[in-house]
């Protein structure tokens, strides 16, 4: 008699489960070497795993702030002075096709066997210790490891720029730190692996001269923190925050200009920050144009020398490209994830999720564009590991104390 078939739902499990492990597997070596492999990550992550696709009640103020933001860049390409080549090129496309398959792969983190989860939640804790290693190295020997990399496939790379691409890998480990962490301490058992984590950033963003993903570090602890510490009311005010960030940015820079302000920090602050300066006083002239609806989705890249691609602030490109309508949708989006965090008891699982979405609005706030592949495809990567720390507890709460450990292959069969 042949066994019974597992039922799909229990097949599907297993299969999410795979996929996650998998996906965390690579992560620590794209975010070393290739960063803006992420995107074809999380879209192979997300079509492997549609069938998982399931629409929560929690999800829906959120699902709709999001679509409405696409479905509004898509069309102010119309208007657009930046005309994409193919539809290869188009980023109205790429975020239409963005917002399903990095959505699906969020749901399969969701949707994973309790066993597969865990597996994939220890690589996560291990992976992203090698990758702080693997920075530390980096930042010790001025990115010998990356530029070895290059002269061994022969395409060598001038010290300088082996420093500028391997110093992408702390943006990635700031965002994958958080939750890391927690799956250190409460999957791997091995709180220890915080330590490279921590180091690795800490020690090469000096060595490096980085300062972003230091301040990026110390807002999302603050924001960890705080979520722990009042986890009713703590979500509802980071809420407030970045629906402020969004809203208010070019009133910001118009007032601080006015008041004489804006030009002394812009001339005496480093050239990395008078930068953005400028690019953000360019950004709130061409804003006041077109308040409303926005100059379209890419304009930003057709305003050099002014702004060189994007100005450097999520909340600015917004509105720049999609007006005030653009500004609130994304406020919503904001507003419905983190207040939607806001419980009345303690939750870790919450607490680096609201860290880890700290970070990367800080990240926003001063280095990326808005629809960079790589950078969405990140944030998608950290979301899925929130999500699957948020199923995570339950379970590990079930488990037996004595409980003996399965092999791989079974635990992914659960």
């Amino acid at each position: 008699m042949s066994p019974t078939p597992a039922r799909p739902g229990a097949k599907l499990a297993a299969w999410c489960g795979w996929v996650l492990a998998g996906g965390f597997v690579l992560t620590p070596i794209i975010g070393w070497l290739a960063p803006l492999t992420f995107a074809p990550l999380l879209t192979l992550m997300g079509l492997l795993t549609l069938p998982a696709v399931r629409v929560e009640d929690e999800d829906r103020p959120v699902g709709i702030a999001v679509v409405t933001l696409v479905l509004w860049a898509a069309g102010s390409s119309v208007w657009s002075p930046f005309t994409a080549k193919g539809l290869g090129d188009s980023t109205a496309a790429k975020l239409i096709a963005e917002t399903v398959v990095y959505f699906a792969a969020v749901c399969a983190a969701r949707a994973a066997a309790p066993g597969g989860r865990t597996v994939a939640l220890n690589i996560l804790a291990y992976g992203t210790a090698l990758l702080g290693v693997l920075m530390l190295v980096e930042g010790l020997t001025g990115a010998m490891l990356y530029r070895a990399v290059r002269d061994a496939i022969h395409d060598p790379i001038r010290p300088d720029l082996g420093i500028k691409n391997a110093a992408q890998g702390l943006f990635i480990l700031a965002m994958l730190a958080p939750p890391a962490a927690l799956a250190a301490v409460r999957v791997a058992r091995a709180p220890w692996l915080i330590a490279p984590m921590l180091t690795g950033l800490v020690v090469t963003c000096v060595t490096f001269g980085y300062d972003a993903p230091l301040i990026a570090l110390a807002a999302c602890l603050l924001a960890g923190l705080a979520v722990w510490r009042w986890p009713g009311g703590a979500p509802k005010v980071l809420a407030a925050v970045a629906a402020t960030f969004f809203l208010t940015a070019p009133a910001i820079v118009w007032a601080v200009r006015r008041s004489g302000w804006y030009a002394v920090l812009e001339r005496d602050v480093p050239l990395s920050w008078s930068q953005r300066m400028g690019y953000w006083r360019h950004a709130a002239d061409w804003i006041s144009d077109h308040p409303l609806r926005g100059w379209g989705l890419d304009a930003s890249r057709m305003f050099n020398p002014g702004i060189k691609l994007h100005p450097h602030d999520a909340a600015l490109q917004i509105w720049l490209e999609l007006g005030l309508i653009g500004a609130m949708a994304a406020a919503v989006f904001w507003v419905a994830l983190l207040a939607g965090m806001s419980r009345k008891v303690r939750d870790p699982a919450l607490a680096v999720s609201a860290a880890t979405a700290t970070a990367y609005l800080t990240f926003n706030a001063f280095s990326f564009g808005v629809w960079q592949e790589w950078w969405l495809a990140t944030g998608a990567l950290a979301a899925v590991a929130c999500a699957a720390l948020q199923r995570q507890p339950a379970v590990a709460k079930a488990r037996a104390p004595v409980a003996a450990r399965p092999s791989t292959p079974a635990v992914f069969s659960e």
